[in-house]
């Protein structure tokens, strides 16, 4: 007769599965199988999920917002230089040494915070593309100051039009490239924000579902042999409770000092850089309001206005704005002195500022200058407020976002590598408490 035809290796295995099923010592051995994988599995999911989420929670306080904060000093220092540019320029043959040292710290801090930026940028990202173009751009504007204050302390009135020229490189070509860098990090920086603080719910859902078999299998043993404790599968509990609790309450931790990190720090910061650029850009634009003497208008309907005027008063609506919503987002009195005292001196910078406009449009070109560039009483004064204040609540801020991202990374500390070790111990112990019964069949 003609032989039977093989059975494949997959139905093989089912019938052998079958067949020791059928006794208890087969079941046993199935079941042993099953919590061991169940165990490891979840010990396994567990450390590759927090892995990740401690990666990204380290990310957000030592690359992504460092990087971001970076990008903003950037265009700040970058603006800050332009302001500085146009006060001595204004100031002629008598420039300050300050205003110089001050252009000359802008340019010097914005190099620096480009090589760190071009450092810790992927290659060949479009961050990397934007730093080298305002690498590229960079030593243009010097040159092009430089040529402006050469004639103008040679009482040339080109100088005049080289500054405006260098005034329209860095507002047109530079300072929206380094919006651009900072735009880019910002969205890193959200990204590991939502890679770290989301729970882990593959590795919860794995947790509890060993647990429940770690019980059933504890309550099936107990009413086959009235045993109440079997020190292997109790073991395996214990280990796999001590994964799931560490688990939810480390990340929660976590996520709650990130988040804290977030709201307390990263948004406040990102109000206030944005504010404190509009103050330099506002300084910059009255500045220029003086060396342009009217050159430069812009139409708006039917009515023609002085091109950095204008744009001084919307930067200062900027500035209004933002300083009302840092208000807002300050949770402290520490936070909240610095911002009211920018907008004391915001106010009184207006006040000047009009005084200057009127002394400027009745011909009184010197005592406007005074009340711009000049001692006590300039508006010079109010801006140098303004930025002293901003720049203390920045650094309150920022003390409070490493404050709290620093709590949340660490609770994070040792979870991943403590979920795989307690996991093994886990299934050795279910293998063990499992071979304990098996022997009991010999």
């Amino acid at each position: 007769p003609p032989e039977a035809p093989r059975r494949r290796a997959f139905v093989e295995g089912a019938v052998r599965l079958r067949e020791a099923a059928a006794t208890e010592p087969g079941r046993l051995r199935i079941i042993g199988a099953v919590l061991a994988a169940l165990v490891v599995a979840f010990g396994t999911v567990a450390a590759w999920q927090m892995a990740e989420r401690a990666a990204a929670g380290d990310d957000v306080l030592t690359s992504s917002q460092p990087l971001a904060s970076d990008a903003a000093d950037i265009y700040r220092s970058l603006a800050d230089a332009n302001t500085a540019a146009s006060s001595g320029f204004l100031a002629g043959g008598q420039e300050t040494a300050a205003s110089r040292d001050r252009y000359e710290k802008g340019i010097r801090t914005a190099a620096a915070k480009l090589v760190n930026a071009a450092a810790n940028s992927d290659p060949g990202s479009s961050s990397a593309a934007t730093i080298t173009e305002l690498n590229r751009l960079l030593p243009e504007y010097k040159g092009l100051v430089e040529r402006a204050r050469t004639y103008n302390r040679q009482g040339y009135p080109v100088g005049g039009a080289y500054l405006r020229y260098a005034n329209e490189k860095m507002q047109e070509e530079m300072l929206p490239e380094a919006e651009d860098l900072y735009q880019k990090e910002t969205e890193r920086l959200d990204a590991d924000y939502a890679d770290a603080t989301p729970y882990p719910w593959a590795a919860i859902a794995l947790g509890v579902a060993a647990l429940a078999a770690l019980t059933w299998v504890q309550r099936r043993t107990y009413l086959r042999t009235h045993r109440v404790l079997n020190h292997g599968l109790v073991a395996a509990t214990a280990a796999a409770a001590v994964v799931l609790l560490w688990l939810v309450v480390g990340h929660s931790l976590a996520r709650s000092g990130l988040n804290g990190s977030y709201a307390h720090g990263v948004r406040s910061l990102g109000v206030l850089h944005e504010a404190r650029i509009a103050s330099l850009n506002a300084r910059g634009n009255e500045n220029l309001t003086l060396v342009a003497r009217g050159a430069e208008t812009t139409k708006v309907g039917d009515k023609a206005y002085d091109a950095y005027d204008y744009d001084f008063q919307h930067d200062m609506e900027a500035l209004g704005k933002g300083l009302a919503r840092a208000g807002e987002l300050a949770d402290d009195s520490s936070g909240e002195k610095p911002v009211a005292a920018a907008v004391s001196n915001m106010t009184e910078w207006k006040k000047r500022h009009a005084a200057a406009r009127e002394q400027d449009e009745n011909g009184n070109y010197q005592e406007a200058l005074d009340l711009v560039i000049g001692g006590k009483g300039a508006t010079g004064e109010c801006f140098d407020g303004v930025d002293e204040s901003l720049a203390s609540a920045l650094t309150h801020e920022r003390r409070e976002f490493e404050e709290a991202a620093t709590g949340g990374r660490d609770a994070l500390t040792g979870l991943p590598q403590g979920a795989a070790g307690l996991a093994v111990l886990g299934a050795a112990g279910a293998a063990l408490g499992i071979g304990r019964r098996l022997s009991e069949y010999r």
